[in-house]
């Protein structure tokens, strides 16, 4: 796999470092673990879902943190005993997964329900934002004048 050095682009350029870092952190998320597994769906026009795969984990033993545009997953499992396993399948191993948010996006809450984390988001557009419409004033006929021509 090919690394880009956007170095150069850094220097010539203003206020796109979150692209770029968005950029970088896109071209290194091949090279990461994707534990725990997760799906991302949508659910309406600005709603979303994030569900992680947490088997073996209690909600005490994981942590949801959102900060400036980045969601951030983190599970650390509390051993109380030590086990003997003959063959352990369930990965009970420290995990971090981060997920950037686009701009707008809020998360809404989080669930545990089953060895499932489902975490909702939702988009709010500030009314600024949305697209409004502009009313033209003026009757349709004031503007318009005739002009005489003399017939030749």
């Amino acid at each position: 796999m090919r690394t880009y050095d956007f170095t150069p682009l850094w220097r010539s350029t203003i206020g796109f470092d979150r692209f770029f870092d968005l950029v970088d952190a896109a071209q290194h998320a091949g090279s990461d673990d994707n534990y725990p597994p997760c799906n991302v769906e949508r659910l309406g026009e600005d709603r979303y879902q994030i569900s992680l795969a947490l088997a073996g984990f209690a909600p005490d033993e994981i942590t949801v943190t959102a900060e400036q545009n980045v969601l951030t997953v983190e599970g650390r499992k509390a051993e109380k005993t030590q086990r003997e396993f003959l063959y352990q399948g369930i990965s009970s191993r420290p995990f971090k997964r981060q997920f950037n948010l686009a701009d707008y996006v809020q998360v809404r809450g989080a669930t545990f329900d089953n060895g499932l984390l489902q975490i909702e988001l939702t988009r709010e557009i500030p009314e600024a934002m949305k697209p409004r419409r502009i009313a033209i004033n003026g009757s349709p006929a004031s503007g318009l004048r005739e002009i005489e021509t003399k017939v030749a």
